[in-house]
Order: C-alpha cells, then structure tokens, then sequence
C-alpha cells in the first residue's frame, strides 16, 4: 500500500485512555465487562433469529446484520484498548494502525447505511402493510445489505488508499486508543487538502442520504399515521418503530458528539470519551433495546430459555 520512501514512521504510540494508573485495573475490568456483554448480547439476537421461524422476516434479517455489524465495530478498537491497559508498550504498527482504521470506518458506514434501510422497511411495514411481502421480499432485502457492505468497503478503501499516500516524518504520538481518521491526518507532515475535500465531500454525502432516508421514511410515516388517527395505529406504530428510533438517535447522538462537536485543541478527553460511547457503549446497548422493547424477542428468548431448562433438566 506504500512505499519505504513515503514515510519514516513505522509504528504509531497510542496513549490510551486519560485514566490514572491507579485506576487502571478497574477500568480495565469495567471495559473488559461491556465488551463481553457486547458480544454475547448480539451474539444472542443473531442466535435467536436464526432459531425462531417466527423471526424470518426482512425487519429481523437487517437486525441481525446489525447486530454482527456491532460485534465487529466494537472489535476493532476494544480488544486493542484493553491490551494497552495492561501494557507499558502502546505502540502499534504502521499496517496495523491503517487497517484499524479501515475497519472502524468499514463497520460505522454499515451500521448508517443498515439503520437507513431498517427504516426504509418500517415505512413500508406502516405505510404499505397490504404490499409489504411484495416490496420487501427476499431478493431486495439480499440486495439492501449486500449493497450496504460494498458501499461501505469503498467509502474505507477509499479513505484508507488516500491516507496510505501521506508521509508521517516525526511526531508519531496518537492522542486516542485507536488510529482514527482524524487523529492521522493531524501527524502528517504531507499536504492534506485532498484527504479534507474527500472527507467533507464524499463521507458527508454518505451521511446526508443516510439521515435523509431514516428521517424522511418516519416523516412519511408519522404523515400516513395523522391521516387516519386512531390510539390503535399509533400504538403500533410506536411499537414497531420505538426500537429502531432509540437505536438511531443513541448511533447519531454519539457521532454528532465525536465529529461536530468536537472539544477543544487543548482538551481532547472529551473526543476519546465520546469515542468510548461510540464504539463501546451503543453496541452495548442495541441488544438490550431491541430485547426489552421487542415482543416477538422476548418470546424468542423465553423459548430459547424454556428449550435449555429441558435439555438440563433431561
């Protein structure tokens, strides 16, 4: 991806969390616990779609691609955090470190991309429920993820193929536990004008027709609900929608803390905070929205449950 002469840095040194080393181990224990909630909790829901016939359905499919989506996003950076918790030697190698970030960009393009067409599926759930097996049938909902991980690939490939043509020639310090985007164009002592065009460019189109669609899509239904107005509709309206609309405003709330309002050059505790909210704590927390305020998934878990007791008890 580079060549020897681009660049005179062959590792990066991440300084981590803002936590003193007293703290450390509790830390440590802390994350160590989130994470494995993390993937155990999605794990879960992919098991229990996979299990129940009853879950075979276009809305439980781009779940559970959501869910192996979040798996993968908090595995990029968390297992390396907590490696550096425990060692004096933070540094990480130059491939290491962009590939890093290729897959934290990978995997937060597929979770805005799949959010946009979960909410694209609830609008014609709502709106179009008489045609909803026609529209959403097998072949489309195939080609909606398929489409969301290629677009995503090349939204990284490109980033990552932009950055890999920079020189970093002496600062190779990271302010961050992870090799971000943003953190890597400040270290390099190569021109960066592209890279800030691409990036205002291409990833803001990205992100505008992502929040278009998921916007757009609950203005259309809350307009369809309006027409006819009644305590059933909206009922099930905010039953069949609720889950997805947490999930949303907890995704872009975090983004829009780490990326438009960013602290200040001083201060950069804030950034890695919300970064740690990001990457750690909205994956945490999908599983448990959609189990607690899902029916069909509580229904699921306790058979899955009920199925485990006979067998032991067998």
């Amino acid at each position: 991806m580079r060549l020897e002469n681009e660049s005179v840095v062959s590792e990066f040194l991440l300084l981590g969390l803002p936590i003193h080393p007293e703290q450390q181990g509790g830390f440590f224990c802390l994350f160590l616990g989130l994470y494995l909630t993390t993937v155990l909790g999605n794990l879960l829901i992919i098991l229990l779609i996979r299990l129940d016939s009853r879950l075979h359905t276009p809305m439980y499919f781009f779940l559970s691609h959501l869910a192996l989506t979040d798996v993968s996003f908090s595995s990029v950076t968390t297992p390396r955090m907590l490696l550096d918790m425990l060692s004096n030697h933070k540094t990480i190698p130059y491939v290491e470190c962009i590939s890093q970030m290729y897959f934290y960009i990978l995997f937060a393009s597929v979770d805005s991309f799949l959010l946009a067409v979960m909410a694209y599926d609830r609008y014609v759930a709502i709106c179009h429920p008489l045609h909803y097996s026609t529209i959403m049938r097998q072949e489309l909902c195939v080609l909606l993820v398929a489409g969301s991980w290629l677009c995503s690939c090349a939204h990284a490939l490109l980033h990552t193929l932009l950055l890999a043509h920079l020189s970093f020639c002496d600062d190779n310090t990271i302010p961050h536990y992870f090799c971000a985007l943003t953190a890597l164009l400040k270290l390099t002592c190569s021109d960066t004008s592209l890279n800030e065009l691409v990036i205002f460019v291409e990833a803001g189109v990205i992100f505008l027709l992502s929040v278009n669609a998921i916007f757009g899509s609950y203005i259309l239904i809350g307009v369809s609900i309006l027409k006819v107005p009644s305590t059933k509709g909206i009922c099930k309206a905010l039953s069949t929608c609720g889950s997805h609309l947490s999930v949303v405003f907890l995704y872009y709330g975090t983004l829009a803390i780490v990326y438009f309002f960013p602290s200040s050059n001083n201060s950069k505790i804030g950034d890695v905070i919300a970064s740690v909210m990001y990457t750690l704590v909205t994956p945490l927390l999908n599983p448990f929205i959609y189990s607690l305020r899902n029916r069909d998934m509580k229904l699921a878990l306790g058979m899955l449950c009920r199925k485990l007791m006979s067998f032991h008890k067998g």
